[in-house]
C-alpha cells in the first residue's frame, strides 16, 4: 500500500512519530494548552452551575471535570506537537532538534528510530494503524508505541549511508 503524500507548508519531520518523541518535543505553548484544558473543564462546570444552580455538591463533578480536562488538554497538546512533526504548522525548532538528535544516532551507528523485537509485518501493521491517528482522537485515541522504519523522511539527510539502509 503506497504512502499518502501530503503537501505541507513546512518540512515533514516524521510521518508517524513515536509517542514518547512527540511528548519530548512539546513546547511551552503545548504545556500551556494542556494546563488550559485542565482548568477550563471544571471552570466551565462551575460557571454553568452559577448560571443554572443545582442543589447538589459539585465536588465529584469538578473532580471528574478536572480529570476529563486533563486528558482532553493532553490530547490537544499531543495533536499540536504532531502537527509540527507532519509539517502542518511552524516547526523550525523541531526540525533543528530532530536533525541534531538523529544525526548523532547515525554517527554512533544506532538505528535512527530505535530497534524493535517485533517482526516486520507487526511493525507495518502498527504503522498503518497509528498513521494519522492524531486526527481521530475524538473517536479513538491511539498512539504509536512501536519502533519501525516507516517515517516518510529521507534517512540520508542524517548521514545514513546506502549500505546501512539495506541492512
Amino acid at each position: 500500500m503506497p504512502n499518502k503524500v501530503v503537501t505541507t507548508p513546512y518540512p515533514l519531520i516524521d510521518a508517524d512519530p513515536h509517542a514518547f518523541r512527540v511528548v519530548r518535543y512539546f513546547r511551552s505553548s503545548d504545556y500551556a494548552t494542556w494546563a488550559a484544558g485542565t482548568a477550563a473543564f471544571p471552570g466551565a462546570l462551575y460557571f454553568w452551575n452559577m448560571a443554572d444552580p443545582v442543589n447538589v455538591r459539585l465536588r465529584t463533578s469538578l473532580r471528574l471535570g478536572g480529570f476529563l480536562g486533563f486528558v482532553g488538554g493532553f490530547l490537544l497538546a499531543y495533536q499540536r506537537s504532531s502537527f509540527r512533526f507532519w509539517g502542518w504548522s511552524e516547526n523550525k525548532q523541531e526540525e533543528a532538534r530532530d536533525l541534531a538528535e538523529l544525526s548523532q544516532r547515525a554517527a554512533e551507528g544506532k538505528p535512527l528510530y530505535g530497534s524493535s523485537s517485533q517482526p516486520e509485518w507487526v511493525q507495518g501493521t502498527a504503522y498503518r494503524n497509528s498513521a494519522w491517528s492524531q486526527l481521530k482522537f475524538h473517536a479513538f485515541p491511539m498512539f504509536n508505541f512501536v519502533n519501525h522504519q516507516h517515517h516518510g523522511s529521507d534517512p540520508a539527510k542524517y548521514g545514513v549511508k546506502e549500505k546501512e539502509l539495506s541492512d
